[in-house]
Protein backbone atom coordinates (compact mmCIF):
# COMPACT_ATOMS: atom_id res chain seq x y z
CA UNK A 1 0.00 0.00 0.00
CA UNK A 2 1.31 3.46 -0.87
CA UNK A 3 -0.04 6.97 -1.25
CA UNK A 4 1.19 10.14 -2.93
CA UNK A 5 0.26 13.57 -1.60
CA UNK A 6 0.94 16.69 -3.62
CA UNK A 7 1.87 19.88 -1.82
CA UNK A 8 0.37 22.50 -4.11
CA UNK A 9 2.78 25.42 -4.28
CA UNK A 10 2.68 26.33 -7.95
CA UNK A 11 6.15 26.08 -9.44
CA UNK A 12 7.45 24.84 -6.06
CA UNK A 13 4.91 22.01 -5.79
CA UNK A 14 6.27 18.64 -4.72
CA UNK A 15 5.08 15.13 -3.96
CA UNK A 16 5.20 13.20 -0.70
CA UNK A 17 5.51 9.47 -1.40
CA UNK A 18 4.33 7.39 1.57
CA UNK A 19 4.57 3.62 1.67
CA UNK A 20 6.22 0.59 3.19
CA UNK A 21 9.31 -0.06 1.08
CA UNK A 22 9.27 3.38 -0.57
CA UNK A 23 13.06 3.57 -0.14
CA UNK A 24 13.44 0.95 -2.87
CA UNK A 25 11.87 3.43 -5.32
CA UNK A 26 14.21 6.27 -4.38
CA UNK A 27 16.41 5.80 -7.42
CA UNK A 28 13.53 6.06 -9.86
CA UNK A 29 11.98 8.98 -7.98
CA UNK A 30 15.21 10.97 -7.73
CA UNK A 31 16.94 10.16 -11.01
CA UNK A 32 15.47 13.07 -12.95
CA UNK A 33 16.59 15.51 -10.23
CA UNK A 34 20.12 14.15 -9.80
CA UNK A 35 22.95 15.92 -11.56
CA UNK A 36 26.62 15.23 -10.91
CA UNK A 37 27.53 14.26 -7.37
CA UNK A 38 24.53 13.76 -5.07
CA UNK A 39 25.42 14.11 -1.37
CA UNK A 40 23.46 12.00 1.10
CA UNK A 41 23.52 13.68 4.51
CA UNK A 42 22.80 11.49 7.52
CA UNK A 43 23.99 10.91 11.08
CA UNK A 44 26.05 8.16 12.62
CA UNK A 45 23.06 6.29 14.08
CA UNK A 46 20.98 6.30 10.90
CA UNK A 47 24.02 5.49 8.76
CA UNK A 48 24.51 2.17 10.53
CA UNK A 49 21.02 1.00 9.54
CA UNK A 50 19.74 2.80 6.44
CA UNK A 51 22.63 4.44 4.57
CA UNK A 52 24.00 1.47 2.64
CA UNK A 53 20.58 0.25 1.43
CA UNK A 54 19.87 3.73 0.09
CA UNK A 55 23.29 4.02 -1.55
CA UNK A 56 22.72 0.65 -3.24
CA UNK A 57 19.35 1.78 -4.59
CA UNK A 58 20.78 5.03 -5.90
CA UNK A 59 23.79 3.31 -7.45
CA UNK A 60 21.50 0.88 -9.29
CA UNK A 61 19.81 3.90 -10.88
CA UNK A 62 23.11 5.41 -11.96
CA UNK A 63 23.09 8.16 -9.33
CA UNK A 64 26.54 9.19 -8.09
CA UNK A 65 25.67 9.40 -4.39
CA UNK A 66 28.27 10.16 -1.72
CA UNK A 67 27.57 10.11 2.00
CA UNK A 68 28.21 12.88 4.53
CA UNK A 69 27.85 11.49 8.05
CA UNK A 70 27.22 13.98 10.84
CA UNK A 71 27.29 13.53 14.62
CA UNK A 72 23.88 12.46 15.98
CA UNK A 73 21.65 14.80 17.94
CA UNK A 74 21.24 18.54 18.40
CA UNK A 75 25.00 19.13 18.44
CA UNK A 76 24.97 19.02 14.64
CA UNK A 77 22.09 21.47 14.39
CA UNK A 78 24.38 24.38 15.13
CA UNK A 79 26.65 26.94 13.51
CA UNK A 80 29.46 24.41 13.84
CA UNK A 81 27.40 21.69 12.21
CA UNK A 82 26.32 24.04 9.44
CA UNK A 83 29.93 25.01 8.77
CA UNK A 84 31.02 21.37 8.66
CA UNK A 85 28.19 20.34 6.35
CA UNK A 86 28.53 23.37 4.06
CA UNK A 87 32.26 22.73 3.73
CA UNK A 88 31.68 19.08 2.87
CA UNK A 89 29.08 20.01 0.25
CA UNK A 90 31.41 22.56 -1.34
CA UNK A 91 34.29 20.06 -1.32
CA UNK A 92 32.10 17.67 -3.31
CA UNK A 93 31.65 20.44 -5.90
CA UNK A 94 27.90 19.95 -5.94
CA UNK A 95 26.25 21.45 -9.01
CA UNK A 96 24.13 24.58 -8.54
CA UNK A 97 21.31 22.65 -10.21
CA UNK A 98 22.10 19.47 -8.33
CA UNK A 99 20.43 17.72 -5.42
CA UNK A 100 21.20 17.08 -1.76
CA UNK A 101 19.46 14.22 0.07
CA UNK A 102 18.59 14.37 3.78
CA UNK A 103 18.37 10.88 5.29
CA UNK A 104 17.39 11.00 8.94
CA UNK A 105 15.14 12.56 11.53
CA UNK A 106 14.24 16.16 12.17
CA UNK A 107 17.75 17.33 13.05
CA UNK A 108 19.25 16.08 9.78
CA UNK A 109 16.28 17.34 7.78
CA UNK A 110 16.44 20.82 9.32
CA UNK A 111 20.21 21.10 9.00
CA UNK A 112 20.38 19.76 5.46
CA UNK A 113 17.49 21.89 4.26
CA UNK A 114 19.06 25.02 5.72
CA UNK A 115 22.48 24.23 4.25
CA UNK A 116 20.95 23.53 0.85
CA UNK A 117 18.92 26.73 1.06
CA UNK A 118 21.95 28.96 1.57
CA UNK A 119 24.49 27.02 -0.51
CA UNK A 120 25.13 28.78 -3.83
CA UNK A 121 21.96 30.81 -3.14
CA UNK A 122 19.80 27.71 -3.08
CA UNK A 123 20.27 24.07 -4.07
CA UNK A 124 17.46 21.54 -4.33
CA UNK A 125 17.12 18.92 -1.63
CA UNK A 126 15.11 15.77 -1.01
CA UNK A 127 13.77 14.57 2.32
CA UNK A 128 13.93 10.89 3.27
CA UNK A 129 12.72 11.03 6.89
CA UNK A 130 13.49 8.03 9.09
CA UNK A 131 11.41 8.87 12.19
CA UNK A 132 7.66 9.08 12.54
CA UNK A 133 7.86 12.65 13.80
CA UNK A 134 9.91 13.72 10.78
CA UNK A 135 7.61 11.89 8.37
CA UNK A 136 4.46 13.62 9.58
CA UNK A 137 5.88 17.00 10.57
CA UNK A 138 9.36 18.40 9.98
CA UNK A 139 9.94 16.93 6.50
CA UNK A 140 6.85 18.71 5.13
CA UNK A 141 6.42 22.45 4.80
CA UNK A 142 9.91 23.75 4.09
CA UNK A 143 10.82 25.01 7.57
CA UNK A 144 14.58 24.66 8.07
CA UNK A 145 16.72 25.96 10.92
CA UNK A 146 19.66 25.56 13.23
CA UNK A 147 19.93 26.40 16.91
CA UNK A 148 21.69 29.39 18.43
CA UNK A 149 23.04 29.90 21.96
CA UNK A 150 19.93 32.04 22.59
CA UNK A 151 17.49 29.24 21.72
CA UNK A 152 16.37 26.52 19.32
CA UNK A 153 15.44 27.07 15.67
CA UNK A 154 16.20 30.79 15.77
CA UNK A 155 18.37 30.82 12.62
CA UNK A 156 16.61 29.48 9.56
CA UNK A 157 14.67 29.96 6.37
CA UNK A 158 11.88 28.42 4.31
CA UNK A 159 13.30 26.08 1.68
CA UNK A 160 10.80 23.61 0.26
CA UNK A 161 12.06 20.11 -0.60
CA UNK A 162 11.78 18.87 -4.17
CA UNK A 163 10.35 15.58 -2.93
CA UNK A 164 9.66 13.67 0.29
CA UNK A 165 10.02 9.89 0.42
CA UNK A 166 8.48 8.55 3.63
CA UNK A 167 9.17 4.82 3.91
CA UNK A 168 7.05 3.63 6.82
CA UNK A 169 9.00 0.35 6.97
CA UNK A 170 11.98 2.31 8.32
CA UNK A 171 9.96 3.07 11.45
CA UNK A 172 10.32 -0.54 12.60
CA UNK A 173 13.85 0.28 13.76
CA UNK A 174 12.72 3.03 16.12
CA UNK A 175 12.63 2.61 19.90
CA UNK A 176 9.06 2.49 21.20
CA UNK A 177 9.43 5.79 23.04
CA UNK A 178 10.55 7.62 19.89
CA UNK A 179 7.75 6.05 17.89
CA UNK A 180 5.22 7.23 20.46
CA UNK A 181 6.67 10.74 20.36
CA UNK A 182 5.91 10.86 16.65
CA UNK A 183 2.47 9.38 17.16
CA UNK A 184 1.60 12.27 19.47
CA UNK A 185 1.88 14.55 16.42
CA UNK A 186 -0.40 12.22 14.44
CA UNK A 187 -2.98 12.30 17.24
CA UNK A 188 -2.74 16.10 17.31
CA UNK A 189 -3.76 16.31 13.66
CA UNK A 190 -6.89 14.34 14.47
CA UNK A 191 -7.72 16.14 17.70
CA UNK A 192 -7.28 19.64 16.30
CA UNK A 193 -8.35 19.30 12.71
CA UNK A 194 -10.19 16.12 11.77
CA UNK A 195 -12.58 14.37 14.14
CA UNK A 196 -13.16 11.51 11.68
CA UNK A 197 -9.41 10.87 11.50
CA UNK A 198 -9.20 10.88 15.28
CA UNK A 199 -12.01 8.31 15.42
CA UNK A 200 -10.04 6.19 12.95
CA UNK A 201 -6.96 6.50 15.17
CA UNK A 202 -8.93 5.30 18.18
CA UNK A 203 -9.71 2.12 16.26
CA UNK A 204 -6.43 1.68 14.38
CA UNK A 205 -3.67 3.70 16.07
CA UNK A 206 -2.53 0.86 18.30
CA UNK A 207 -2.37 -1.46 15.28
CA UNK A 208 -0.20 1.04 13.41
CA UNK A 209 2.20 1.27 16.34
CA UNK A 210 2.27 -2.51 16.66
CA UNK A 211 3.49 -2.92 13.08
CA UNK A 212 0.37 -3.02 10.90
CA UNK A 213 1.81 -1.69 7.65
CA UNK A 214 -1.43 -0.52 6.03
CA UNK A 215 -2.52 1.28 9.19
CA UNK A 216 0.81 3.09 9.54
CA UNK A 217 0.78 4.15 5.88
CA UNK A 218 -2.69 5.63 6.33
CA UNK A 219 -1.72 7.37 9.56
CA UNK A 220 1.36 8.97 7.98
CA UNK A 221 -0.28 9.79 4.65
CA UNK A 222 -3.33 11.44 6.21
CA UNK A 223 -1.15 13.46 8.59
CA UNK A 224 0.96 14.66 5.65
CA UNK A 225 -2.17 15.55 3.71
CA UNK A 226 -3.46 17.65 6.59
CA UNK A 227 -0.17 19.50 6.84
CA UNK A 228 0.02 19.92 3.05
CA UNK A 229 -3.42 21.54 3.05
CA UNK A 230 -1.84 24.60 4.67
CA UNK A 231 -0.38 26.08 1.51
CA UNK A 232 0.90 29.50 2.46
CA UNK A 233 4.42 30.63 1.76
CA UNK A 234 6.07 32.82 4.38
CA UNK A 235 5.27 36.20 2.82
CA UNK A 236 1.59 35.30 2.45
CA UNK A 237 1.51 34.38 6.12
CA UNK A 238 3.10 37.73 6.95
CA UNK A 239 0.39 39.55 4.98
CA UNK A 240 -2.39 37.77 6.86
CA UNK A 241 -0.59 38.34 10.17
CA UNK A 242 -0.33 42.08 9.53
CA UNK A 243 -4.00 42.30 8.61
CA UNK A 244 -4.89 40.43 11.80
CA UNK A 245 -2.71 42.77 13.85
CA UNK A 246 -4.59 45.75 12.45
CA UNK A 247 -8.00 44.14 13.05
CA UNK A 248 -7.00 43.32 16.62
CA UNK A 249 -5.74 46.88 17.12
CA UNK A 250 -9.07 48.25 15.89
CA UNK A 251 -11.04 45.91 18.18
CA UNK A 252 -8.98 47.10 21.15
CA UNK A 253 -9.73 50.72 20.30
CA UNK A 254 -6.10 51.48 19.52
CA UNK A 255 -6.25 52.07 15.78
CA UNK A 256 -8.74 53.88 13.50
CA UNK A 257 -10.85 51.44 11.52
CA UNK A 258 -10.14 53.27 8.27
CA UNK A 259 -6.41 52.58 8.64
CA UNK A 260 -7.06 48.84 8.85
CA UNK A 261 -9.46 49.00 5.90
CA UNK A 262 -6.92 50.98 3.87
CA UNK A 263 -4.15 48.43 4.52
CA UNK A 264 -6.35 45.40 3.82
CA UNK A 265 -7.69 47.04 0.66
CA UNK A 266 -4.11 47.51 -0.56
CA UNK A 267 -3.19 43.86 0.10
CA UNK A 268 -6.20 42.64 -1.84
CA UNK A 269 -5.56 45.07 -4.70
CA UNK A 270 -2.11 43.63 -5.35
CA UNK A 271 -3.19 40.01 -4.88
CA UNK A 272 -2.00 39.17 -1.37
CA UNK A 273 -4.20 37.27 1.11
CA UNK A 274 -5.61 39.42 3.89
CA UNK A 275 -7.60 37.00 6.02
CA UNK A 276 -7.68 33.42 7.26
CA UNK A 277 -10.54 32.80 4.82
CA UNK A 278 -8.04 33.37 1.98
CA UNK A 279 -6.02 30.28 2.97
CA UNK A 280 -6.71 27.38 0.56
CA UNK A 281 -8.30 24.29 2.07
CA UNK A 282 -10.53 23.87 5.07
CA UNK A 283 -10.61 26.77 7.54
CA UNK A 284 -8.81 26.03 10.82
CA UNK A 285 -10.88 26.46 13.97
CA UNK A 286 -10.19 29.40 16.26
CA UNK A 287 -9.18 27.10 19.12
CA UNK A 288 -6.67 25.39 16.82
CA UNK A 289 -5.11 28.74 15.96
CA UNK A 290 -4.94 29.82 19.59
CA UNK A 291 -3.30 26.49 20.51
CA UNK A 292 -0.74 26.95 17.74
CA UNK A 293 0.02 30.50 18.92
CA UNK A 294 0.79 29.14 22.38
CA UNK A 295 3.83 27.37 20.85
CA UNK A 296 5.17 30.50 19.18
CA UNK A 297 8.78 31.46 19.93
CA UNK A 298 7.54 34.86 21.14
CA UNK A 299 5.77 33.30 24.15
CA UNK A 300 7.43 34.37 27.40
CA UNK A 301 6.20 33.26 30.81
CA UNK A 302 3.06 31.93 29.17
CA UNK A 303 2.19 35.24 27.49
CA UNK A 304 2.34 36.06 23.80
CA UNK A 305 4.11 39.15 22.56
CA UNK A 306 2.00 41.14 20.09
CA UNK A 307 2.95 43.84 17.63
CA UNK A 308 -0.07 46.18 17.46
CA UNK A 309 -0.65 49.54 15.79
CA UNK A 310 -2.00 52.93 16.83
CA UNK A 311 -2.26 53.70 13.13
CA UNK A 312 -0.33 53.06 9.93
CA UNK A 313 3.36 53.56 10.67
CA UNK A 314 2.78 53.53 14.44
CA UNK A 315 3.55 50.03 15.70
CA UNK A 316 4.34 49.07 19.27
CA UNK A 317 4.99 45.89 21.24
CA UNK A 318 2.78 44.65 24.08
CA UNK A 319 2.03 41.49 26.05
CA UNK A 320 -1.15 42.85 27.62
CA UNK A 321 -3.79 41.58 25.18
CA UNK A 322 -7.01 39.87 26.36
CA UNK A 323 -7.44 36.37 24.95
CA UNK A 324 -11.08 37.08 24.08
CA UNK A 325 -9.98 39.95 21.83
CA UNK A 326 -7.51 37.67 20.06
CA UNK A 327 -10.21 35.05 19.52
CA UNK A 328 -12.60 37.65 18.13
CA UNK A 329 -10.02 38.93 15.64
CA UNK A 330 -9.30 35.37 14.50
CA UNK A 331 -13.01 34.58 14.16
CA UNK A 332 -13.71 37.72 12.15
CA UNK A 333 -10.78 37.22 9.75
Amino acid sequence: MSETITVGLGERAYDIHVGAGALARAGDLLKSMAKGVVPVVTDEHVAKIHLQPLLNVLDNSGINARPIVMAPGEVSKSFGGLEKLSGALLDMEIDRKGLVIALGGGVIGDLTGFAAGVLKRGVAFAQIPTTLLAQVDSSVGGKTAINAPQGKNLIGLFHQPRIVIADTALLATLPRRELLAGYAEVAKYGALGDADFFEWLEANGAKALAGDSAAMVKAVAHSCKMKADIRLIHGEGVAIGMALALRLSVNLGLCPGQDAERFIRHLKAIGLPASIADIPGSRPRTDELVAAMAHDKKVTDGKLTFILLKGLGQAFVTRDVPLDAVKLALTES
